[in-house]
């Protein structure tokens, strides 16, 4: 007996039915995955206008990374501070001007790093030469921070699109009421982020962060000096006191003493070994309300990065310019009306709210 093989040709509502279901499947994981999407955002928003974002971006950040991975650590901090302070708008990538010191010149952000002020200026112009100026600062902000994470060993998450840059920045005393600091226990934290509408998931997530970058003496000599904090473990402590050998050293050293360059979950790792390098880090293993979450994401390394992925992706949402509001700024550390790119193109920018 043979048997005669032929082909069958699917018909069009059978392709039909199959992208549907596709789509629905698509649908169905971001909801599971990520958080309701505000109005004005999309996944796709520059799948026209700028096809060949993203893979921009990440082929500049390669080569970033592979002279100093220490920027990714700063890249992501940038995103961070930046929508902590009115919102995901790239207003701390404004330098100051005539009307008074920018965020950058408040105490919670003189450490972060000059390379990722750059890395982000020089994305703005490869980015522009390729598709003109129809991406905003805050984007771009964004999704290098997504990259920071995934080239670093860390999930790969969507990034949704469409913010617009914001026209001014916060004020000092703005910044230092909307910056959590490092020698907050977690009741001043939990705080802080409900102001954000972010709940003790999301905090403890998004202090995982901590398992990439570093730590300056002044944010943790309080749990050295004048006297010892016993949350500390006692090896950890002294490896401290020799790096801050007094109460005024400004020496810095790793977060995340296991795996300082990959972004896992070694951070948790080290607060169940009382060896978080923060207060902040440190008192969320300790305060009941935070316990039983540092200690899942320690034991599982996926449920860490799938509640990064939820609460990164909340958090990149606050306060977001859209459609009309706000700019696309030429050089992503002055406003447009300050810029020396002036005039603006308005033909770009028209391109830019295509998909909006």
């Amino acid at each position: 007996m043979s048997w005669k093989i032929t082909s069958v040709s699917p018909s069009s509502s059978a392709i039909f039915l199959a992208l549907r279901l596709l789509s629905y499947s698509f649908h169905v994981t971001k909801a599971q995955t990520y958080p309701p999407l505000v109005e004005g955002l999309s996944w796709d928003f520059y799948e026209s206008s700028c096809p060949s974002l993203e893979y921009a971006i990440r082929n500049h950040l390669r080569q970033v990374f592979n002279d100093s991975i220490a920027v990714a650590a700063g890249l992501l901090r940038l995103h961070f501070h930046d929508c902590f302070v009115q919102g995901c708008d790239g207003s701390v990538l404004l330098e100051g001007s005539t009307s008074g010191p920018s965020e950058q010149d408040a105490p919670p952000n003189l450490s972060l790093q000059p390379a990722a002020f750059k890395t982000i200026n020089d994305l703005r112009g490869i980015i522009e030469s390729q598709c003109g100026r129809v991406v905003s600062c805050a984007d771009i902000t964004a999704l290098a921070a997504r990259d920071a994470v995934y080239l670093s060993g860390g999930p790969y998450y969507d990034v949704p699109l469409g913010r617009r840059d914001g026209l001014s920045f916060a004020t000092r005393n703005q910044t230092l009421a909307n910056i959590p600091s490092p020698t907050l226990n977690t009741s001043g934290l939990l705080t802080s982020f409900a102001t954000k509408n972010l709940n003790a998931a999301d905090l403890v997530a998004l202090s995982g962060g901590h398992t990439i970058g570093i730590g300056h003496c002044p944010s943790f000599t309080n749990r050295l000096y004048p006297t010892q904090d016993p949350a500390l473990d006692k090896t950890f402590a002294n490896n401290l006191y020799e790096i801050c050998p007094t109460s005024n050293s400004t020496n810095a050293t790793m977060l995340d003493i296991r795996s300082p360059n990959n972004f896992d979950n070694k951070y948790f790792v080290d607060l169940l070994n009382r060896q978080g390098l923060f207060t902040s880090d440190q008192d969320l293993y300790t305060d009941s309300r935070t316990t039983e979450i540092v200690t899942s994401f320690a034991v599982d390394q996926n449920v860490f990065f799938e509640k990064f992925i939820y609460a990164i992706t909340k958090m990149g949402q606050l306060s977001v310019l859209t459609g009309t509001e706000g700019e696309i700024r030429a050089n992503c550390s002055v406003t447009n009306s300050d810029s020396l790119f002036l005039p603006r193109s308005v033909e770009k920018e028209e391109i830019g709210l295509a998909k909006w």
